[in-house]
C-alpha cells in the first residue's frame, strides 16, 4: 500500500491530479465553516447535539457538519445525488431520455445539463424548507434584524442555492481533471471530517471502553464489506469462430462480470427518504396524527421492519433499472456471443434474470442488515458514534475508497507500476 502510494507521486500527471483533488476537498471544508449571511453564528450547536432526530444527524454527517453551522454549504451534496437519482430513473420510465443517454457524449451533456437545473430546482425548495424549519419554535433561529425579514430570507436562501452550485462544480472538477468521481470523494471527507468529533462525544458522554471496542468492531466490519463489495457473479461468455479470408475471427471467451452488491447505497437512500418523508411533513404542518406516525416510523422495530424491507425491494427495483438482461442477450446474439449450455434469445434473458434474482437477494439482505443493526444497537446504547457512523457511513466509506482506488491502480499500471491490489 505505502508503496503503491509513493509510486503514485512519482508520476507527475496523477501527482497533479491527486494535490487538485486535495486542493478542491480542502476548499470545499472551508467553506462548510463560513456561515450565511443573517444567521448568528453558533445558533444551531444546541440542536444536532440532540440524538433523537436521526434523520437531520445524518443529513449533517453528510454535510460535513455545515448544516450544523448554518453555512453556505448547509445544504451539502444531496440536492445533486437526489438530482441524479431522478434522473436515472426517469430514464427507465420517458422513452425520450432513454433515447438521449443512448446518444453518446452530446446526448449524456444534455442529460448532464438537465440534472444541474434539477440539482438547483431541489437546493432552492431545500433551502426554504430548511429556513422555514430551523425558524420553527423547535429550533428558534432567529434572523438578524438590520434588514427587513423578507430580503434576509431570501438573501439566505439564494446563498444557500448558490453553495449548491459551487459543490456541484467542485465535484465535477474533481471527476475532470483530479482522482476518482469527485461527488463521491465529497461525502467521503464529510463523513471523515465528522469522525474525532463523534469519537470525544462518544467517550465524554458514554465511556472509554464502549467507544474503543465501537472502534474495533467498526475495523472489523470493514475487511468484510471489501469482500462483498468486490465479490462477483461471473457468467462465462463464448464467441463462435467466424473465418473471413484468411482471418480467423472469434473463438474468445470472456464472462459478464455481475456484482453482489450492484445497487450500492441507493436503495439505503431511497428506503431513507420514504421513512423520514412524514416527519418533514409533520414540520410544516404540525398535525397531531401526522406526527404521532412520524414518531412511529423514525424509530423502534416499525422503522426497522419497513427499513428492512424497503432496502430490499429497492435493491431489485434499482438493478432492474440499471441492468437489462434483454440488451445484454440481444448484444451478445449481434456479436456472435453464447452462455455455454444456453440457447441464445429467450433462453439467455432468462438465465441472466435468474443468475441476477439470486445474487441480488443476498446482496439485498447484506445491506438491509448493515443498515439496520446500527439503529438497533443504538436504541440500546444510545451512543452517538454509533448513529454518526452506522453501516450506511462505512459502506460509503469503503465503496468511494475502493473505486478511487482503482482508478489510481489503473492509472499506475500504464506507467509500469505495481498498484493497491494483488
Amino acid at each position: 500500500m505505502l508503496s503503491a502510494l509513493l509510486n503514485a507521486f512519482r508520476v507527475r500527471d496523477l501527482r497533479r491530479k491527486i494535490i487538485f483533488t486535495l486542493s478542491i476537498i480542502a476548499l470545499y471544508r472551508l467553506g462548510s465553516y463560513i456561515p450565511v449571511p443573517g444567521v448568528p453564528i453558533g445558533a444551531l450547536t444546541g440542536a444536532f447535539s440532540d440524538p433523537s432526530n436521526p434523520s437531520l444527524l445524518m443529513l449533517n454527517l453528510f454535510s460535513g457538519n455545515a448544516l450544523s453551522n448554518f453555512s453556505v454549504f448547509s445544504l451539502g451534496i444531496m440536492p445533486y445525488i437526489t438530482a441524479s437519482i431522478i434522473m436515472q430513473l426517469m430514464q427507465g420510465v420517458i422513452p425520450s431520455l432513454q433515447r438521449m443517454a443512448r446518444e453518446g457524449e452530446s446526448g449524456q451533456r444534455r442529460v448532464t445539463q438537465i440534472t444541474r437545473y434539477l440539482c438547483l430546482g431541489l437546493g432552492l425548495i431545500n433551502a426554504i424548507g430548511y429556513l422555514f424549519l430551523f425558524q420553527s419554535p423547535q429550533y428558534g433561529v432567529i434572523l438578524t434584524t438590520e434588514l427587513p425579514s423578507f430580503i434576509t430570507a431570501s438573501v439566505i436562501v439564494l446563498t444557500l442555492v448558490a453553495g449548491v452550485g459551487f459543490i456541484m462544480w467542485m465535484g465535477e472538477l474533481i471527476t475532470q481533471r483530479g482522482v476518482g468521481n469527485g461527488m463521491s470523494l465529497i461525502i467521503f471527507a464529510n463523513i471523515i471530517a465528522g469522525f474525532p468529533t463523534a469519537i470525544m462525544q462518544s467517550a465524554t458522554m458514554q465511556s472509554v471502553g464502549l467507544t474503543v471496542l465501537i472502534i474495533i468492531v467498526v475495523l472489523a466490519v470493514i475487511p468484510g464489506i471489501v469482500l462483498i463489495e468486490r465479490a462477483q457473479r461471473r457468467i462465462p461468455i463464448n464467441y463462435a469462430k467466424r473465418i473471413l479470408g484468411r482471418r480467423v475471427m472469434g473463438g474468445q471467451s470472456t464472462y459478464i462480470p455481475l456484482k453482489v452488491n450492484g445497487a450500492g447505497v441507493i436503495p439505503i437512500i431511497f428506503a431513507s427518504s420514504l421513512l423520514y418523508f412524514p416527519a418533514q411533513l409533520a414540520v410544516f404542518f404540525n398535525v397531531g396524527w401526522l406526527n404521532d406516525f412520524s414518531n412511529a416510523l423514525a424509530g423502534g422495530w416499525l422503522n426497522w421492519v419497513l427499513n428492512f424491507t424497503l432496502i430490499v425491494f429497492f435493491c431489485f427495483f434499482y438493478t432492474s433499472m440499471v441492468f437489462n438482461p434483454e440488451d445484454t442477450a440481444d448484444n451478445l446474439r449481434k456479436q456472435g456471443g453464447f452462455i455455454p449450455g444456453v440457447r441464445p434469445g429467450a433462453n439467455t434473458v432468462q438465465y441472466i434474470k435468474n443468475v441476477l434474482n439470486r445474487i441480488t437477494l443476498p446482496g439485498g439482505i447484506y445491506i438491509g442488515l448493515i443498515a439496520v443493526v446500527p439503529s438497533i444497537l443504538f436504541n440500546f446504547t444510545g451512543d452517538t458514534l454509533i448513529s454518526a457512523f452506522g453501516g450506511t457511513s462505512i459502506l460509503i466509506m469503503v465503496g468511494v475508497a475502493l473505486d478511487t482506488m482503482s482508478k489510481l491502480e489503473s492509472q499506475l499500471k500504464q506507467h509500469h507500476y505495481e498498484g493497491f491490489f494483488k
